[in-house]
Order: structure tokens, then sequence, then C-alpha cells
């Protein structure tokens, strides 16, 4: 936390947050003894005192924090589990030793330099980065704080931050420290490796009968059978209660008249087009081609258009690009030429060279779709009262299967699942509605007991009632043999192929060449160089990497993978110090980001020694007190 904050910007709240969010160090440093009945505080520290409201306050925004950095409201019951109370306790602990020592120090703030502190806080500048008192009101109000609670805390903070500079303000870091550190990071490696694959200890035999069944025994857990729940729903969705049959011809064709346009395909001519330079070449082009004295095409050759620059596109009058154009080549017979058009790039002349006239489906066709469409409109409008007139079936006493066939609704049964949508045989239950909500609330209902329904999007529901419940059970190896004998050769050939690598790299170990074994299994040894500290390598992983950063050169280590499929035998042959490592060569936030650690150890070091110089107690009691608010 100190680190972090060091890190961030230089306004000065967060400096002197730095006094208060001293949390580093452990909770076992509050002291056991808890009093009661000593009044309306949560904790002392000699002389200093932290009220009950302090206690909420703080723990009030250490919960908005959690909550905000997991992106979702955090409850009593998950910040217990992350121990909250006991982090906001250990906060605020920190403060009051050093409140407490201030108070021994007689360190005081004068009302000028409070007033200055608040002044440079940039959360109350205007935009024109002066002091405003309005926006100082404001951003107090929307955190629910009035000015004097502000003040009082800034000055107190301000005291804190007094010790606190004096410890850890200013740190540095020995040369000598930062220069070791550079030899460190700038050191690379070369390692040779070679890589085993399950080839090696495959194929894996059965085992014995009492082998398998010791093995299954201790793995039990991993094959017991899930508990299932037999299901009863019935969806209620339009499409569900709509009626094609019941919609008239008389309303087919009136629809149909009324919507004809979504049941045509509009007249589309395909569209040639010469432009010219200027208005005079056009109407000398025009003239020509009515004379017949050249044609549309002639006209292009002449000035150098190939068949493909002049096809302007297949359009309807409306998707064509320039409307002169359109109203000159709708205005056409099937290849005909128009005059000269003043169209949006200059003057053109145009030809139609091919048209689709307009294509209207006969209402034979389309029938059955507007009846469907229809029937799906009349089921949207009508829907809410069939869910009521189902609810009101139920209230009456009817059962799911009853209130479904009143209102002409499927219902389903599905006989067995698992939370997780599985039949016992492993297989997927399809086409649940709804199905990871219909599910969590299934295996969280009673048997045989209505329940609300599960909404589907904005208009739908599904209507579902347990049916029956298989409890969870350990299985029987006879039940799963198969499965177990595939678990137990994976494991087997996982446990057999790290025992390999580790008889290679015991080998290599005592002496022998890694070559040299490599040659006996047929092995490639290849060749990693240039590795260093933290990198995920392609080949090697991070974990590789790491390991032949472990061991000295000649030093052997072994590496698998996660899946189990290979191990890795890994040598070290060369180490590369370089030799410009000093201090200059690292990056500035290197030294700044140790000297701040330096710096934290410091201040968790003051705060421990406080902790055992003033008495530290608790009151359990006002704490609980705090958090019933």
């Amino acid at each position: 936390m100190l680190t972090w904050l060091r890190g961030k910007s230089g306004s000065l709240m967060v400096k002197l947050l730095l006094g208060l969010l001293v949390v580093s160090f452990a909770v076992w440093g509050i002291s056991g003894q808890i009093l009661t009945g000593v009044g309306n505080h949560v904790l002392a520290v000699g002389d200093t005192r932290v009220q009950v409201n302090e206690y909420r306050l703080a723990y009030d925004r250490q919960l908005q924090l959690l909550s905000q950095q997991f992106g979702t409201r955090i409850s009593r019951e998950q910040a217990r589990a992350f121990g909250l109370e006991q982090q906001v306790l250990a906060q605020l602990v920190a403060g009051a030793v050093l409140d407490e020592q201030a108070r021994e120090m007689n360190l005081g703030l004068s009302r000028d330099r409070l007033a200055a502190l608040t002044a440079e806080d940039p959360a109350f500048r205007n935009a024109n980065g002066q002091f405003d008192r309005d926006q100082f009101n404001f951003v107090l109000q929307q955190v629910g704080m009035r000015p004097d609670d502000y003040l009082r805390d800034r000055e107190q903070l301000a005291i804190r931050q007094q010790i606190v500079d004096a410890v850890a303000d200013g740190m540095g870091v020995p040369d000598a420290f930062l220069n070791a550190v550079a030899l460190y990071r700038g050191e690379d490696r070369t390692a040779d490796y070679v890589i085993l694959d399950r080839g090696l200890v495959e194929p894996i035999g059965d085992p014995a009968d009492d082998v398998l069944q010791a093995w299954f025994d201790e793995n039990a857990a991993s094959f017991a059978a899930p508990e299932y729940r037999g299901l009863d729903y019935a969806k209620l969705e339009p499409e569900d209660i709509s009626d094609p049959s019941a919609v008239s011809d008389e309303q087919v064709t009136e629809f149909y008249e009324t919507h004809r346009d979504s049941f045509s395909e509009p007249e589309q001519r395909t569209i040639s087009q010469i432009v010219f330079p200027n208005v005079e070449a056009a109407e000398a082009a025009s003239s020509r081609i009515a004379a017949g004295d050249a044609t549309f095409d002639e006209i292009a050759a002449e000035l150098g258009r190939s068949a493909g620059d002049l096809t302007l596109g297949t359009f309807t009058r409306e998707d064509v690009p320039d409307p002169a154009i359109a109203e000159a080549a709708f205005a056409l017979e099937e290849g005909g030429i128009s005059e000269v058009v003043d169209g949006a790039f200059g003057a053109l002349i145009v030809r139609v060279d091919e048209i689709m006239p307009e294509a209207v489906r006969p209402i034979e066709e389309v029938s059955a779709e507007i009846r469907e469409e229809i029937a799906l409109d009349e089921a949207n409008r009508i829907l809410l009262d069939v869910y009521d007139a189902y609810e009101d079936a139920r209230a009456g006493g009817a059962t799911l299967r009853e209130a479904a066939a009143q209102q002409n609704l499927q219902v389903v049964n599905i006989p067995a699942v698992d939370a997780n949508g599985l039949d016992p045989e492993g297989n997927e239950v399809a086409d649940i509605p709804g199905r990871e909500e219909v599910l969590q609330a299934a295996f969280e209902a009673e048997p045989n007991m209505e329940n609300a329904p599960i909404m589907l999007g904005s208009n739908g529901y599904v209507f579902y009632e347990v049916t029956d419940v298989t409890p969870a059970r350990e299985r029987e190896l006879g039940e799963v043999r198969e499965d177990a004998l595939a678990q137990w050769r994976e494991q087997e050939a996982r446990r057999l192929l790290a025992e390999r690598a580790n008889e290679i790299a015991t080998r290599i170990e005592e002496g022998a060449a890694l070559a040299d074994v490599a040659d006996e299994l047929d092995l490639e040894v290849q060749t990693k160089r240039g590795l260093r500290r933290g990198a995920d390598d392609v080949d090697l992983g991070r974990e590789g990497v790491a390991a032949a950063f472990s061991v000295p050169v000649r030093g052997v280590e072994t590496i698998g993978s996660n899946e189990g499929d290979r191990q890795i035998v890994l040598q070290v042959t060369e180490v590369f110090a370089p030799a410009d490592a000093s201090a200059e060569t690292l990056p500035e936030n290197v030294a700044q980001n140790y000297a701040g650690g330096l710096g934290d150890d410091l201040l968790d070091q003051l705060v421990t020694r406080l902790q055992g110089k003033y008495p530290v107690t608790v009151n359990q009691g006002a704490v609980q007190q705090a958090l019933s608010f």
C-alpha cells in the first residue's frame, strides 16, 4: 500500500495519507487485551481514542473501495471473509500510535499552515487552478463530511506526516546495493535441454484390480455422482401461443395490400456512363451518337475508356448515387442512351444496359408467412393475459401441468439433470430455456412446490417445478471403471515421465554428458541463449527460465508442463555477467522503488515499536456496535 501510494502523484493529500495507511504490518501487532465498558471508543492507545463513528466511517470507506475494485457491491459477509474488519482496525491502530507519539512530542500545526494545506489540495481548485470555497463545500458534501471534520482530520494527518517524513523522506539506497541489483538484473544464461514426451513411457498397461481399487478409493470424491433433479417446465413466449390457423383470409388480404412494398422487389437497372471533360465535348459526342456517326462504345474507346470504366453499377432508382443520372436512366428503354446529363461530377452521357422489372410476390406465395406474422403480433398483445390466466389457475389449486394445459402450453419433462445441465450419462440436456437461471433456481427450490417464473428476455416466462431429487452419492468402481482406468493411466503416465526426467537429471549431475544421454534416447539437444530473469520464453516458458536461474553453471533442473504431456531436462552451460553493470545503468524508477521500499520497512518497524511502547486496547463490543449501524 505504501509503495503504491509513493508511486502516485505528488498530491499532498496522498502524501498525508501515508501516516494513516501503514497497513503492511500483521494484525497480530494489536494487543490481545480486550476491554469492555470502556466508553464509546473502539480502541485506546495511551491517551488517544478512536471513537465508534470513526471506525464505522473508515470501514465504510474501505468497503466502498473494495466494491469498486471488484466492480460489484461487496456484502458484509463477503467483507468479513476478506478480513476487512480487522484490516480497518489495524489501520486505525497504526494511526493512533502515531497520534500518541505526536502528542507526547508536542507536535502541532498552525492555523495558517492548515489553511495553506487545504488551499493546496487540487480537489478544491477551480478551472483557474485557484482554491474555491464553493468547490470545497461541494466536494465535502459529496463525501458526507463537515468542514470542521475535514479540517480536524487534515490537521491530524499533517501532524502524523511530520513523523513519517522524519523517518522515511529522503531515504537513499547505497551504491553497493544498486550495483548488485544491476549485476543481478543484467545477467543472462545459456542452457541446453531435451524434451521428453509421453512416448517414452507409453503405452501404460492396466493395473491389477487391487491397485486400481486402492487408487479409486483415494480418489473416490472425483467420481462421485452429483445431485440430480427432475424438472417439469412450460415456456410462455409469443411463438408458444401464436395460432396462424385463427387468422382469416380477409386479414391476410388486408395485410398484403397494406404492406405490398415489403413483398416486392423494385425495378433495377444496370447503368453505364461516359464522363466528359466539358459540356461541349459531351454535346458533340451526343450529336454523333444521335446521327449514327458513332456508337456509345466507340466514343468511350476514343476517350481511352475500357468497358470496365463505363459500368456504374446496378441500382434501384433510389439507390443511384446521383439524382440527375437516376432521372435520365429511368426514363430510357433498355439499350437507350441519354442526352447530355449535368451530373454531380460533370457533363456525361448514360446508357441503360439492362432492365430488371419490378417483381411482386403473389399473395398465394406469402400468405403463410403473413398468417404467422399476424398471429405473432396477436400473441404479443395477449401474452400478459395468458400469464395472468396461468397464475390464476395455480392460485386456484391447479398443478403446473393443469394450468399449462388450460393455456395450451406444452409441458416438457426432464427426468434428471445436474446443476451443470448434464444428464446421468454425462450428456448435455439441450434446449432448456433460460438455461443458467432455470438450473440455478431449480437447485435452490423445494420439490413439488410452486416457484416464481423465470423471465425470458423482455417478453417471456418459464414456469418450472422440481418433480424429483436424487441426492449426490459416491459411485462404485464398477459404475465408472473405464473413466477410472483412463484417469489412472493419465496420472501414471505423468508419474513415470517425471521419474524418467529425474533419472536423466541424476545421471547428468553424476557426470554423464547431456548429449550422450540424448543419443541413447534418440532425443535432440536444443540450446537457448540469452535467457534473462523473468522472461517468458516461447519454448521453456516462464517456469523454465526461472529454473535456469535457480541453479549454478552446470546445474540441472527438470520442468514439467501443465498438461503433463512432456518434461524438460535443462542444464545451464554458461552464465554471463554484464561488464558495465552499475547503479548508473539502472532505470531511475528502480532506485526510487528500492528507496521507497526501505522507507516502508522503516515505517513498519516504527509502527511495530510504537505498538510495543504504548498499550493498545481494543473494545470488541464497540467494534460490533459500529458495524450494527
